[in-house]
């Protein structure tokens, strides 16, 4: 028996590095050289291919900021004064005055109107949409584009760590209040369907259980042709990198209300609850304003609203290799698992 595990072993090992081979990765994981945009179009494997994206407040180096009064936001003002800097500004933009724009704004106006709106309230923040797949930039941009014609869906998180000594924030319910009017009235979702998880003792509680079961509800109830918006205002930070997917040696992740007993909800959670469990043909965006958000969802593509990009580029920041080789490891004990290997 030793000798046929070792031969199985063996044919695992051949078979990924066939895999690995394909995607354009050394099967040592040592080749140095991140691959190009059509390389990796070509060899990614199915699950990189879903329709994700983000818009986040900030790159991972940086951190976010609230602002201290909507108002010059020209927003509504449902509870206070203060809002998150990335949500209130993406609302000035799309639903001032609780009206949209006149005309249609492309992805790459809206990312870099934000960044110069942020500038002049002397905000350094820079705002980044990134996505599983390359977006023209030049197109109209949308939460729910035209092919979503399914059930909305919603999971909307504030949390402004109410009584902390340092670390409370004072925007992050507000930021849900004001985006949920405008996803309902510009975007048709219903009350229904939109889940909301804020620490002002009135709605379900954000801590990391009940966000972690929100996002796999969310999952599971989607079908084809079904949207869903998530929406985070609260702190992030940065950990260190537990399986060498990130080139700076730190994943990213969301702070809950109970991160000090319960712990932090990782890039790589967010990667394996809400983009590996997508169904297909269901479009999903997220709207993630807190501190080090660059790429908390681990997606590839990337493009920043301080004018150095003029299309969407894979992220240098981003071990593609490693990332890759994470999931078709993941795909190969799958396999083991499957066959009883």
């Amino acid at each position: 028996m030793g000798f046929f595990n070792t031969l199985k072993n063996q044919a695992i090992a051949a078979a990924k590095e066939g895999m690995l081979s394909s995607l354009g990765v050394d099967a040592d994981g040592t080749d140095g050289e991140q691959m190009t945009k059509s390389q990796y179009e070509e060899s990614k494997p199915d699950e990189l291919r879903k329709d994700v994206r983000m818009i986040s407040g900030c790159q991972d180096k940086q951190t976010s900021a609230d602002v201290s009064n909507v108002e010059q936001f020209e927003l509504p003002d449902p509870a206070g004064r203060a809002g998150g800097a990335c949500t209130s500004t993406l609302l000035r933009i799309l639903y001032a005055d609780e009206k949209v724009p006149e005309e249609d704004l492309s992805f790459a106006e809206v990312v870099s109107t934000m960044r110069e709106q942020l500038a002049e309230g002397n905000y350094t923040q820079v705002p980044q949409l990134s996505s599983m797949n390359p977006i023209d930039l030049n197109a109209k941009f949308d939460l729910v584009p035209e092919s979503a014609t399914g059930t909305r869906r919603a999971v909307m998180i504030g949390i402004n760590y109410v009584g902390d000594r340092p670390g409370e924030l004072s925007g992050c319910h507000n930021d849900v209040h004001n985006m949920k009017k405008y996803i309902m009235d510009v975007h048709g979702f219903e009350e229904e369907n939109i889940r909301i998880l804020m620490d002002d003792g009135e709605n379900e509680a954000p801590t990391r259980s009940n966000i972690i079961a929100a996002y796999k509800a969310v999952i599971a109830e989607a079908e084809e042709g079904d949207a869903i918006f998530l929406h985070y205002s609260g702190h992030g930070t940065k950990l260190r990198d537990q399986n060498g997917d990130e080139a700076d040696g730190y994943d990213e992740a969301l702070c809950p209300r109970d991160f000090q007993q319960a712990g932090m909800i990782r890039d790589d959670d967010l990667y394996d609850i809400l983009v590996k469990g997508l169904p297909n043909g269901v479009h999903m965006v997220s709207l993630m304003d807190c501190c080090h958000s660059g790429s908390i969802m681990d997606l590839p593509y990337i493009f920043k609203g301080d004018g150095s990009q003029t299309e969407m580029e894979l992220d240098p920041e981003m071990n593609l290799d490693a990332f890759i080789e994470c999931v078709s490891g993941k795909l190969v004990e799958f396999l083991k698992k499957s066959l009883g290997l």
